[in-house]
């Protein structure tokens, strides 16, 4: 094994223990699709969710990534580049050493002389490299056994629930209560959601703790003891209608219904968005039109979704002027791209547990104009999905549709967008806005 291959493992093996989310055997496309978003929040750089499964060994690929991939890799982890994480851990690569430093027979290597090392030099670089290698492989041992070893936790000693400062809006602070007095250890966490960044150690002797949630979605909130979830349950924060939002973070930029719909269409003009003192270079805003909600009784495999959207920015770095639909599920989601017709090789489609990329498939018809509004319709019946696009059949889905309720939307664009309507129904359930 090269001194770069043992070093990408040892990356993959710092993520599994950063993410907090275990072996990457065991990662899902979804799992793939969420670290990419945390890499680009915490780096500024994209790295698409199919070359994350290149590097994980997911996806066929014969030659080692790219220095850019690396770099962004390790800049996540901390580190200033690949060449300085290199420096630092590479060391670690045992058997790797360069030809100079190999004697055989005391004097010659290939017809070279080279100079004897003395026997002092020779056991220490040996302790040496016994030490780079077994202590890391027993830190990673005693990570195994702590993640597997939950001293007397039993789930029914535990109480957890929460409660909304607000039923609807956003930001909403949430009241957790919970009973941890039985802990083994004072090893106990409220986490908010799927994201592990999302975690607080509490004292085992309180009873309430607090979190703040600046986005519409649906949340599994999580009470772990001893690294083992103990309770879990379901919550969803609901928006309150239409709410137009400027991510970035910690906390995004808020805007009324009334300053975001006007002439039957939602929008934020470039005006808007500096008002609010942002820049629209050279790193384009992302705006996000959210509505979160119960709908009733409609679900993934079973509706109907029309819309039709306008990206309303395509200057310096927006210039694919890229756009997703999501269609919000509980746990899960449907998110169709769409961009400029140059661009089609950084999207990718999600519908539930269905995954592609515009780098392993032809996804060119979801490269669109627009200098007019595009519509969008999509068809689930029976687990499997049509997908239009201004009237026609661009894409069908025939596996791995899963079924699950479906809370709400996000439209999401690069700079700025339109949203003209929105229409979903099932044939019991029927909701429609025309702004």
């Amino acid at each position: 094994m090269s001194t770069d291959e043992f070093l990408i493992e040892k990356t993959i093996e710092l993520y599994e223990s950063n993410t907090g989310w275990g072996d990457s055997n065991d990662w899902t496309n979804q799992d793939f699709v969420i670290l990419s978003e945390k890499i680009q929040e915490r780096t500024g750089v994209a790295l698409s969710h199919v070359t994350l499964k290149r590097v994980w060994g997911k996806v066929k690929y014969d030659s080692l990534p790219n220095t850019h991939t690396l770099d962004t890799l390790v800049q996540f982890l901390g580190y200033e580049n690949w060449r300085d994480f290199k420096s630092q851990n590479a060391n670690g690569g045992a058997g790797t050493k360069n030809e100079k430093d190999i004697v055989i027979n005391g004097s010659y290597i290939n017809g070279h002389h080279v100079a004897v090392k003395s026997p002092q030099k020779k056991n220490y670089r040996i302790l040496k490299t016994f030490l780079l290698v077994a202590v890391p492989v027993a830190a990673v041992l005693v990570i195994i056994l702590l993640k597997w070893y939950h001293p007397n936790v039993n789930n029914n000693d535990y109480s957890f629930s929460s409660k909304k400062v607000v039923s609807e809006g956003l930001p909403n602070s949430v009241i957790f209560n919970y009973d941890a007095t039985k802990a083994p250890t004072d090893s106990v966490i409220i986490q908010q959601s799927w994201d592990p960044h999302l975690q607080v150690k509490v004292s085992k002797y309180q009873h309430q703790h607090t979190s703040i949630y600046y986005y519409p979605d649906y949340y599994k909130a999580k009470l772990i003891v001893g690294g083992k979830i103990v309770s879990m349950h379901r919550l969803l924060i609901k928006s309150n209608g239409w709410l137009p939002i400027l991510t970035q973070s910690p906390v995004p930029i808020y805007f009324s219904k009334d300053e975001a719909i006007a002439d039957g269409k939602m929008s934020l003009s470039v005006d808007q968005i500096q008002s609010r003192n942002v820049k629209m270079q050279p790193e384009p805003p992302t705006v996000m039109y959210s509505n979160v909600t119960d709908f009733g009784e409609i679900y993934s495999d079973d509706f109907v979704f029309e819309t039709s959207v306008k990206n309303d920015y395509h200057v310096g770095a927006a210039i694919c002027q890229q756009t997703r639909l999501y269609i919000l599920c509980e746990g899960t989601a449907v998110g169709i791209p769409l961009c400029t017709k140059g661009c089609i090789s950084n999207i990718d489609l999600l519908f539930t547990n269905f995954y592609t990329s515009g780098k392993q498939e032809d996804l060119s018809a979801f490269g669109v104009d627009f200098n007019s509004f595009v519509k969008v319709r999509i068809e689930s019946k029976n687990r499997k999905a049509k997908i239009f696009i201004n009237d026609k059949l661009v894409y069908s889905v025939n596996k791995d549709i899963i079924k699950s309720k479906i809370i709400g939307f996000d439209f999401t664009f690069q700079g700025t967008g339109s949203v003209d309507y929105v229409k979903l129904s099932n044939g019991k359930v029927n909701y429609e806005d025309d702004f």
